[in-house]
């Protein structure tokens, strides 16, 4: 299956399957997509993910969601950058989430990185999603 928005899609199955209390969900694999997910590890919004290797050969990330007392780790989840609208920021205009509680993922130069990692690398980017 083609997806236009690999991002957005995976973003999506994570925020559904939060939403539902399932406890893994699995999409395609790509660096890109794992860049991402190293981010929201290192956060602390997911609790880890494994690449496994399926029968079409493109592999898939399966994601081990994270919940505190009931509740899903992630409230929201945004998709700040689309195919069709790429937001690029200097590393004075990368947007704080929710005062600094939330985080901003930023694709640098110097690769995928939340908005405090960037702004301390002084390096600006992607914008291409918001969680809180």
């Amino acid at each position: 299956m083609y997806v236009n928005d690999p991002i957005g899609d995976m973003l999506t199955r994570i925020r559904n399957a939060s939403l539902r209390g399932k406890s893994t969900v699995s999409t395609p694999a790509s660096k890109l997509r794992a860049w991402v997910l190293d981010v929201l590890v290192d956060e602390g919004y997911i609790r880890s993910y494994e690449k496994k290797d399926s029968a079409n050969g493109q592999g898939e990330l399966v994601i081990s969601l994270k919940y505190f007392e009931g509740a899903p780790a992630i409230r929201e989840l945004h998709r700040v950058s689309k195919p069709g609208r790429r937001v690029y920021m200097g590393v004075k205009d990368i947007p704080s989430v929710r005062n600094g509680l939330g985080v901003s993922i930023v694709s640098t130069p110097k690769g995928v990185m939340s908005d405090a990692a960037a702004r301390s690398a002084n390096v600006g980017g992607e914008v291409l999603c918001t969680v809180f």
